[in-house]
């Protein structure tokens, strides 16, 4: 069984706190015996995946398999074409430099649900929205990458795993089990 879920903003991806009052995978009434397959930060929302079968863990995760993973970048400031350039050329993290990747800016904003509680207004800072495709994971990488080229990471949400999207009629906190069509575009697809 793999699972799709919208993980909400401030959950963590996993199902005990790491300190009292810290909110989990447990408030979603998942299925019982399904882990994350890979994690999102507590402040990152958007697709994340589980499933009772352990192995696909490694299948999913490892770099050598390439799957692509797409997600929407609200960042402070309007970012640049050549921010876009940099973090598509690959940025240097921990004296490494990551894998290239696919940047673009999302004009107009994508439609989204509002986050609760809401990303910070600043009258005086404008914001904007990129994507970016990578086929790597590292820590905090996405909001590390944004930062490295000057555009701070506001709100980070995943919205893709593969050739498979997060379901548009899918709201925070809820999920659904993928089809065998769908099972095949995380793992075929991308």
């Amino acid at each position: 069984m793999i699972l799709a879920l919208h993980k909400p903003f401030d959950v963590l991806s996993q199902f005990t706190p790491d300190h009292p009052g810290q909110r989990t995978l447990a408030e979603c009434a998942l299925p019982r015996g399904v882990w994350p397959l890979g994690r999102l930060d507590r402040d990152s929302e958007g697709l994340l995946l589980l499933s009772d079968e352990p192995a696909l863990n490694a299948r999913l995760l490892d770099p050598r398999h390439g799957h692509r993973r797409t997600y929407w970048v609200q960042v402070e400031g309007m970012v640049s074409e050549a921010a876009l350039r940099a973090l598509a050329g690959g940025i240097l993290l921990d004296d490494r430099r990551t894998l290239p990747a696919r940047a673009w800016r999302l004009d107009p904003p994508p439609d989204l649900p509002a986050r609760v509680p809401p990303v910070r207004f600043r009258k005086t800072v404008p914001d904007s929205w990129l994507a970016l495709e990578l086929t790597e994971g590292r820590n905090r990488q996405v909001r590390r990458m944004t930062a490295a080229v000057g555009f701070p990471t506001l709100r980070l949400v995943r919205v893709r795993i593969g050739a498979f999207d997060l379901p548009r009629d899918l709201a925070p906190g809820a999920w659904r089990e993928l089809t065998v069509a769908e099972r095949a575009a995380v793992f075929g697809g991308g």
